[in-house]
């Protein structure tokens, strides 16, 4: 089965990679990511943790990053001077990372999981435990960590329906891959379930909760709210509606929603955030066809003619700030059939979330924010722009939703603290171990 994985690794390679050339041009960063990607890493950070028993945490991509951001303030609580060393799939995660992770001693791009490019880099970086987020499990990287004898843990671990039936086909390799892993820290029962019926030890297995409830880098203080409306040219703005990791075909559904809004309240402004920051022009141009005068938030607060209706944000690393300024939020990938992104950024500001039906890659967050009042689905364009007016109408009705956003945040913390103590617990083990064959 490796033999078979590791030819069809080594044919995606070569098939992307024409992709890649042609995304060197367009995207910063891509030639940094590619070097990385084949072992190339740089000096100053392996100065920093090669060969320093650091503890690596993967993290592909911006979701997985902000999982990872309070685990990696937690873990350099419990265990201060160990180098932390973080890894990332995407350019759109290496800039999060860089962004909300300043306790990180380094920041890396994760090596393409060809056989001895995975062993090269681990026997270079020889971390004392490998953390990874999620659902990011890797053959040759896992097999190379198992070389080494390297404890590996799986924290804020998430596994979906769909990954559940993808999984199954990896047969022996996945075997290996979940042996390997010393404990699995899961989100919920269910992917305390799923995980077990994948294979794992439920031994190994247990629930510490989403390390996403634990975050603080989206933080707003008054001050900085005064700053960022200033500098998004928002000071004077009577509502504001924010559309978070929006995608293609979904904005032209948003869109009507927001001129029903408009022709009510003529004074509110509108922040989109795309999922891909790259489609920011292809949606003022979008948004020009609804009669809305929308720019970059690159351009903000630079000289403009008119005032703007819609800003577009093209930035990575602020929505998480931005969600605070609005008086309502809607989180996309949920008007159309992508599975819904991250409610809890919202939720932790306190305001009142508006979804679509597609929500299947949140289940337990959907559930446990929609029961409560918190998370309002509606079904199209015209269910969205009725929640909005219905919400902007009652002022007291979205500060007692806020209120309960909240409450939630507050009693669900605790999950990356809970997975730091489970890494200090596996690392003690480790160094007794070490003691007894001395």
């Amino acid at each position: 089965m490796y033999f078979i994985y590791n030819i069809l690794a080594v044919i995606l390679v070569i098939l992307v990679l024409p992709v890649f050339v042609v995304r060197f041009v367009r995207e910063k960063g891509i030639a940094e990511r590619v070097k990385q990607s084949f072992g190339v890493l740089p000096a100053e950070t392996l100065v920093k943790v090669a060969g320093k028993e650091a503890i690596w945490v993967h993290a592909a991509s911006v979701g997985e990053i902000v999982a990872a951001s309070p685990i990696v303030k937690e873990i350099r609580r419990e265990l201060p001077g160990i180098p932390i060393v973080v890894s990332v799939v995407t350019v759109s995660g290496y800039a999060m990372a860089k962004r909300i992770i300043p306790e990180a001693d380094g920041i890396i791009f994760y090596p393409l999981d060809l056989p001895l490019l995975s062993y090269s880099v681990v026997a270079k970086i020889r971390p004392q435990a490998f953390l990874m987020v999620e659902t990011e499990m890797w053959p040759n990287f896992l097999k190379a960590v198992r070389k080494f004898n390297i404890p590996a843990m799986m924290v804020n671990g998430r596994i979906s329906d769909k990954s559940v039936n993808r999984y199954i086909y990896f047969g022996r390799v996945l075997s290996d891959m979940l042996d390997t892993v010393v404990t699995f820290c899961m989100q919920s029962n269910i992917d305390a379930q799923y995980i077990t019926r994948l294979g794992a030890d439920p031994a190994r297995v247990v629930v510490t909760g989403n390390t996403k409830f634990d975050q603080s880098y989206t933080e707003l203080s008054l001050e900085d709210k005064t700053q960022l409306l200033s500098s998004l040219g928002l000071s004077s703005a009577d509502q504001i509606l924010v559309a978070g990791s929006t995608h293609r075909g979904e904005e032209e559904l948003l869109f009507p929603a927001f001129n029903e809004v408009r022709a009510q309240f003529p004074h509110t402004q509108f922040i989109v955030a795309p999922r891909e920051p790259l489609r920011a022009d292809a949606l003022i141009e979008l948004a020009a066809k609804f009669n809305f005068v929308a720019v970059r938030r690159t351009s903000m607060p630079g000289k403009l003619a008119k005032n703007p209706d819609m800003i577009i944000v093209d930035t990575i690393g602020e929505l998480g700030k931005i969600y605070g300024l609005g008086d309502i939020v809607y989180v996309g990938g949920s008007l159309i059939p992508h599975g819904g992104h991250n409610i809890l950024e919202p939720a932790a500001h306190g305001k009142p979330i508006l979804v679509g039906p597609h929500m299947f890659n949140f289940k337990e967050t959907y559930a446990l924010f929609s029961e409560r009042g918190v998370c309002l689905t509606v079904r199209d364009s015209a269910g969205l722009a009725e929640a909005m007016l219905k919400l902007l109408h009652n002022p007291e009705q979205r500060q007692a939703i806020g209120q309960e956003a909240l409450r939630i945040i507050n009693e669900n913390r605790g999950a990356s603290h809970k997975s730091a103590l489970y890494l200090k617990e596996i690392l003690q083990q480790k160094k007794a171990l070490i003691n007894r064959q001395q």
